[in-house]
């Protein structure tokens, strides 16, 4: 199956780049290039790509909105965002998550490893490895934002106690297998619980998950 994708960033001579190397490999083909936000929501509406790369600076609709309009479209719900940007500061990062990425890179990032964040991405899963999970609990998350707030506690009602559990380890960090350990249950029922408490909650991903549990307080940056 070949992965579609869309590419943001107002450099053409940045999009003519990752054009070529994409369209390089087998598995992959640029649908579609935007050179500001308000295009790269058109566009994405007309061509439903797998991944969108979205530059966070452009000009008019900036790349944070139009992550964030997308992302609400339940139509495009298939569509997953990387965040690709030079300006990797904590607020735009944390927004970017807020909004609905899948997960972010900077522009330093190596072409071995930009391919494969957009295959881990279209995949359906995120950017956030247990590593990256807990940089953005102590970088990220932490930053008070009550701008976009993805779930209400109530809406917490919706899962089981045990998904609640697993969905509070997850946001600590912790891997499939590490949650497994720590419950004495098989990292395939974890997978379950994850995947449970995501459509419950209407999340897209991981990355999303671990937001929702921040931001409904299920879990908060100082807890162990």
């Amino acid at each position: 199956m070949t992965i579609r994708v869309l590419l943001a960033d107002d450099q053409t001579l940045l999009r003519s780049t990752f054009r070529i190397l994409i369209d390089s490999v087998a598995d992959m083909t640029v649908v579609a290039e935007a050179a500001d936000g308000r295009e790269a929501i058109d566009l994405t509406g007309t061509h439903r790509p797998d991944v969108v790369v979205m530059d966070i600076r452009m000009p008019g609709v900036d790349g944070l909105t139009a992550t964030a309009d997308i992302c609400s479209r339940p139509e495009l719900s298939t569509t997953r965002i990387l965040v690709l940007t030079t300006f990797e500061n904590d607020r735009n990062v944390a927004k970017a998550l807020r909004a609905g990425a899948s997960g972010f890179l900077g522009k330093d990032v190596s072409a071995d490893v930009l391919l494969s964040s957009i295959r881990t991405i279209a995949a359906g899963d995120s950017l956030l490895s247990p590593i990256a999970t807990r940089a953005l609990i102590t970088r990220f998350l932490a930053i008070p934002d009550t701008d976009d707030f993805l779930a209400l506690p109530e809406l917490l009602g919706a899962l089981t106690e045990r998904e609640r559990e697993v969905m509070a380890l997850a946001a600590h960090g912790k891997s499939n297998a590490e949650i497994a350990d720590e419950l004495v249950l098989s990292p395939l029922t974890i997978r379950s619980h994850i995947q449970r408490a995501m459509t419950k909650l209407h999340a897209r991903d991981r990355a999303q998950l671990v937001v929702i549990a921040y931001q409904s307080g299920l879990v908060t940056p100082h807890q162990r």
